[in-house]
């Protein structure tokens, strides 16, 4: 065999299997890469997606919020000279206590935001000093908040607070009342009860109401009140 022919004869079968062993390695780099360039978007679109998905769930939480205190809103403030609302609720003690207890006499309910906190301690303490003084007036005291009973046995106690305490959970005599509705702190909006005292007359009809209350001084003005009647 010839010299040329031996190097075609080697040349030949060599080039031919170097070129299919380098075809697939290329084919699968390309391959790789565009997995990888396929995966990228993929995981931006998911993060989108995701962000999208928060957005949406915050929007219906606030849609759901705006919807909530729409009754609120739209129900009647209580007003002098309507009949006052009948309620029946559980108080501190286990007793239940309702309107009808208290027929033919002066009352005052007191709404209070939470119980043994600063402001409402302050309010309850108050007309607690001043139980014996509203007592003579013919005027009955009562405290109400949406606490469950044993937070406002917790508060009695504490305090040595002198009325009976109704824990309105349900907001049902809340709402009747006008003492339950939207609140604002640090740039939120909320539900909550607003400290409201209302004066009922011995005839069962509302003869003062004092909405926003501030503490100092409150109960005070409420036995002057309530004494003028």
């Amino acid at each position: 065999m010839s010299k040329k022919s031996r190097k075609k004869s080697s040349k030949t079968p060599s080039g031919i299997a170097t070129g299919k062993k380098k075809t697939p390695t290329k084919r699968a780099t390309t391959q790789t890469k565009s997995a990888k360039t396929q995966r990228t978007p993929a995981s931006k679109s998911t993060g989108t997606v995701a962000k999208a998905g928060s957005h949406k769930a915050a929007s219906k939480q606030l849609n759901s919020s705006k919807s909530a205190s729409a009754p609120a809103k739209a129900k009647p403030a209580l007003t002098e000279g309507q009949k006052a609302p009948a309620f029946r609720l559980p108080r501190d003690g286990g007793d239940v206590v309702s309107l009808a207890d208290y027929a033919g006499r002066k009352l005052v309910l007191f709404f209070y935001p939470r119980a043994d906190t600063p402001g409402c301690t302050r309010e309850a303490v108050d007309f607690t000093r001043l139980a014996g003084a509203f007592s003579a007036a013919g005027t009955a005291l009562l405290g109400i908040s949406a606490d469950p009973l044993r937070a406002q046995e917790k508060f009695r106690d504490k305090h040595g607070l002198g009325m009976p305490l109704v824990s309105d959970e349900k907001h049902e005599m809340l709402e009747a009342y006008g003492a339950w509705g939207e609140k604002s702190m640090y740039g939120k909006s909320f539900l909550g009860v607003l400290r409201t005292t209302i004066l009922l007359g011995a005839d069962g009809k509302v003869a003062r109401v004092w909405r926003n209350v501030r503490v100092d001084g409150h109960a005070d003005e409420v036995l002057e009140a309530a004494r003028s009647l």
